[in-house]
């Protein structure tokens, strides 16, 4: 598996190929914004920090604790996955995707605001956590990096988000294909979503970047008290005002408009420095780099080709997220529902090798 192999003794020197370019490439949108400094940082805390405003997704969450009792491989592992939908090889994602729907049997129960049942697989859930990722990635990019894309850009990025939901049990016909469609989408969900206190408190935690952070020497503790500050004002810095109303977050103006430049500024850099680049991700994300490294230090697959998701599916005999694990996923229900009990982890401790380490 290409994307298991570390990093070598040089720190980026000894990246493995992937298998192929999975199912974007090189002339790919999603290459050129997922790639830029802004989208594994302000774009990822971004999209997993505005997730939580929806009820059922946050239940899931708290009641998970894995991002209060393991914080650090909670974002790894999360982060890992963003990636490799990106840039990891066809059959490696394949995998992923696979093994994310048994992962996501474990978040089921009833979320406490509506007493309704809640399911971490459940195609409006998937839809949120899909669309705020894909927006929050070309938010942070156009604010904070290069600009805004052109429409021709633009319209292939939706495009190309439409392909990356078919890792997902949502439905691909459910995925806007224009800025006034993910608009017309957030206006949808935003009767539904909910400032609750959970939420408010699961915000707050994730919008420490320090708590996400392997342990830093104290003589390097300011410094990432620092990055981790400016990565939440620069975060806070991109929400509307009624979502920071909703979420209890306080900013003043001055800091949005302050915040913008340093973020610019410091973005910029590591991004004319390919081996900067991967060094900070293996700062912030060792599991993810071995996934996003081949791609940002330019090194070609060993086949250069991309497949379609139906193509890989063909070649690899998985079967479409919403239909894979049905008999797991029922045995999860009766078990939660039925018989009262916990979920098993045994999808958490098999997804290991894929997508990192739970400890």
């Amino acid at each position: 598996m290409a994307v298991g192999q570390e990093v070598g003794k040089r720190g980026s020197a000894e990246i493995a190929p992937h298998e192929d370019y999975g199912f974007f490439g090189p002339d790919s949108v999603s290459w050129k914004v997922w790639g830029y400094p802004t989208s594994l940082t302000v774009g990822f805390q971004r999209a997993v920090v505005i997730e939580e405003l929806d009820p059922a997704l946050v239940a899931s969450v708290d009641e998970t604790r894995a991002i209060r009792d393991r914080p650090r491989t909670r974002y790894d592992r999360t982060l890992r996955y963003f990636a490799m939908v990106v840039f990891a090889g066809s059959r490696d994602m394949m995998k992923a995707a696979d093994i994310l729907v048994k992962v996501h049997s474990k978040g089921i129960g009833i979320e406490p605001l509506s007493g309704e049942p809640y399911d971490a697989n459940d195609p409006k859930s998937q839809l949120w956590i899909h669309l705020t990722a894909w927006h929050s990635i070309l938010y942070a990019y156009e604010k904070y990096g290069p600009g805004r894309l052109s429409d021709a850009e633009e319209e292939q990025y939706w495009r190309e988000c439409a392909v990356a939901a078919e890792f997902q049990t949502c439905d691909v016909a459910d995925i806007p294909r224009d800025r006034a469609g993910i608009q017309a989408y957030f206006d949808h969900m935003r009767p539904r979503l909910a400032g609750s206190d959970v939420a408010r408190s699961t915000m707050d935690h994730l919008l420490h970047a320090e708590v996400m952070l392997p342990p830093t020497p104290a003589v390097f503790r300011p410094i990432t008290w620092l990055v981790a500050r400016a990565l939440r004002i620069g975060t806070i810095a991109t929400m509307p005002g009624w979502m920071r109303e909703m979420s209890g977050l306080r900013q003043g103006r001055l800091l949005d408009v302050l915040i913008t430049p340093v973020m610019k500024i410091a973005f910029r850099l590591p991004q004319f420095n390919r081996r900067l680049k991967v060094a900070l991700l293996k700062r912030l994300s060792p599991a993810t780099v071995p996934v996003a490294a081949p791609v940002l230090l330019g090194i070609p697959p060993l086949n250069p080709v991309t497949l379609t998701p139906a193509e890989a599916r063909e070649k690899y005999g998985y079967p479409k997220p919403a239909d894979a694990h049905l008999e797991w996923r029922a045995k999860q229900h009766e078990k939660v529902f039925g018989a009262k009990q916990k979920p098993s982890d045994a999808g958490l401790v098999e997804s290991e090798p894929i997508l990192g380490s739970l400890t």
